[in-house]
């Protein structure tokens, strides 16, 4: 897994009703594309593990996985509609040391 030291973005922190971006997301988004490391990601259909270290025990984590994935489609250029898969894991971790892990594979 590839491991991002940021702290996830949760929807209600992205847009501003249903379409309108928000600053943090595009700070977020800019923050991912500086940090993420140089895959090649696989054609056809993918799937995707995500873990969150998260330092807020009500953080929702299908939240914070939309947000991780857009940034992981912008960067690779690819389209989520591509992911047929999810797998998604939530772990506490104390303030400052937040972190996003993820693979992306064939499904």
């Amino acid at each position: 897994m590839h491991r991002v030291p940021l702290k996830g973005l949760s929807l209600n922190m992205a847009y501003r009703g249903r379409r309108f971006t928000t600053p943090a997301l595009k700070q977020f988004q800019k923050d991912m594309a500086r940090l993420l490391p140089r895959i090649v990601v696989p054609e056809g259909k993918l799937a995707a593990h995500f873990r969150f270290g998260v330092s807020s025990k009500n953080a929702d984590v299908d939240n914070l996985c939309k947000t991780a994935l857009d940034s992981l489609a912008e960067k690779y250029q690819f389209n989520d509609k591509r992911v047929s898969e999810i797998h998604l894991w939530k772990e506490d971790v104390a303030r400052g040391k937040e972190f996003i892990e993820f693979m992306i594979f064939p499904a």
